[in-house]
């Protein structure tokens, strides 16, 4: 029981200094705390709290070094590839370029992810698929929950591909999909995805019809892609609109 005590508090650890070191608390004027005062802090002992700067350490937040202490990495040494980084970065802050240059990476990769699934995907697989599929009709008349639903679909279509590198995206699409779907359905005005378009892939590769799932994923993605851009550029307008405004009245 204390085991699993210590890695809660472990756990809680990283959480809080992780969401510190992203929110910019620690720099250059405020340095990260000495090893004793954050015992105090948190109330952990010297092995907890040295596990949790190590795990901020493998996310590249953190450096160590025995007599020499503990201080955080520059932005760039940050592992994006890693769900709670990411999910500390979105939640800082609405982030247009992370959630574009996400965007892209989508581009990249599950395009081609739909394309082996057509060709590769096994029977579980698909049934995963159609899953997903069924969950989205579901949350369509509100019988679900739109988001959770949305992502299950892409995270199945990863998996799907028989890719183990693509598969080992799945953590990271689905909570960079939990800030970019909420965005991109409050631009649209809508709660939820366009069933249609996503069964259009899924038909695709249940038929296994790659060039048509690789399009009709490419066609999704990159209308998302325009979403994030466009409503990027309004956040970018209003402040100059508002700037304008003030300088008028006055």
């Amino acid at each position: 029981m204390a085991r699993a005590d210590g890695q809660n508090l472990t756990y809680r650890i990283v959480q809080a200094l992780g969401i510190a070191i992203v929110s910019g608390t620690y720099t250059v004027k405020n340095p990260f705390p000495i090893e004793a005062d954050l015992c105090k802090q948190y109330g952990a002992s010297r092995s907890v709290l040295r596990e949790a700067v190590k795990m901020l350490t493998a996310k590249g937040l953190l450096s160590a070094r025995p007599r020499q202490g503990t201080w955080v990495q520059p932005e760039d040494n940050w592992n994006l590839l890693d769900p709670d980084v990411l999910r500390w970065l979105l939640e800082r802050k609405i982030s247009f370029s992370l959630l574009r240059e996400f965007a892209q990476v989508r581009l990249a990769v599950e395009p081609k992810a739909a394309a082996l699934a057509a060709v590769v995907a096994t029977p579980e697989k698909k049934a995963a698929i159609n899953a997903a599929i069924a969950r989205m009709a579901a949350a369509d008349e509100g019988e679900d929950d739109p988001l959770p639903s949305d992502i299950a679909f892409h995270v199945a279509v990863l998996r799907a591909s028989g890719n183990r590198f693509y598969s080992q995206l799945s953590g990271v699409t689905e909570t960079a999909l939990r800030f970019s779907i909420r965005m991109q359905n409050r631009f649209k005005g809508v709660r939820r995805a366009s069933v249609p378009d996503h069964k259009k892939i899924s038909d695709a590769i249940l038929a296994g019809d790659s060039e048509s799932a690789e399009n009709a994923m490419r066609e999704l993605i990159l209308e998302a892609l325009n979403l994030i851009e466009k409503a990027e550029s309004e956040a970018e307008t209003e402040p100059r609109q508002r700037s304008v405004k003030v300088r008028v009245s006055r």
